[in-house]
């Protein structure tokens, strides 16, 4: 079982009552995001990739939404009790509503992405999981209409599921920016895929990351006790 509580170096993440708890998956794209002076978190859920870019952005004010009444509650507390209260908002609503017709200089997500497994018997984790919950097509076309038109949209998405939301990205008016490939050793296939998208075409920057590699670790020190 995992534990209630999660202690990063600058401030701790409790999960108790969210359905997804910390990971790699959250931890690398909260680390490896670009910022702006006005970030959206969609998908709060604990706080923890809000918390992150707060901690590496020092002159931004952040937003976390979340759908979730739990993982809302636990994204307020979770904000409440660190260093960066004053710079982070949680919103409990549907993003796709729009957060009082704001703009974002960055916005970052790490989304449900099972669109056909079995769903669970738990509806909250069913929720922060499935696609069924928010789909490519909503997230994509969310996320462009709230992204300024110099700003960056960040997800980290399973290695199988790239070509779909990519292509929900391309017709929403995405171009692709940044390409990071994560695996867990060198030698295995590419696990997942941090990818960076904006409204303007410019050059692909493609990189890579080993989980527990130099390069991981100088990505993650400023957070991992």
């Amino acid at each position: 079982m995992a534990n209630d509580f999660f202690r990063f170096k600058r401030f701790i993440i409790f999960q108790g009552r969210c359905a997804m708890k910390v990971g790699t998956d959250g931890t690398l794209l909260g680390a490896w995001a670009r910022g702006g002076k006005q970030i959206l978190d969609i998908g709060t859920g604990t706080g923890l990739i809000a918390l992150m870019m707060a901690q590496r952005f020092p002159n931004a004010q952040i937003s976390g939404v979340e759908i979730d009444e739990q993982a809302f509650g636990q994204a307020l507390e979770n904000v409440a009790a660190s260093p960066f209260a004053d710079r982070i908002a949680v919103i409990h609503q549907d993003f796709c509503q729009g957060i009082g017709g704001q703009q974002f200089d960055a916005i970052v997500s790490n989304p449900p992405f099972f669109d056909q497994a079995l769903e669970s018997p738990d509806v909250q984790r069913t929720a922060a999981r499935h696609t069924s919950s928010l789909s490519y097509r909503e997230l994509m076309t969310g996320a462009y209409n709230l992204l300024s038109e110099d700003g960056h949209f960040s997800v980290v998405i399973p290695a199988d599921h790239r070509s779909k939301l990519e292509t929900e990205a391309y017709l929403a008016g995405f171009f692709i920016s940044r390409v990071c490939a994560v695996k867990t050793s060198l030698r295995k296939p590419v696990k997942r895929y941090l990818l960076e998208f904006c409204k303007k075409a410019v050059g692909l920057q493609r990189e890579e990351i080993v989980i527990g590699s130099e390069l991981y670790q100088e990505l993650v020190n400023e957070f991992y006790l």
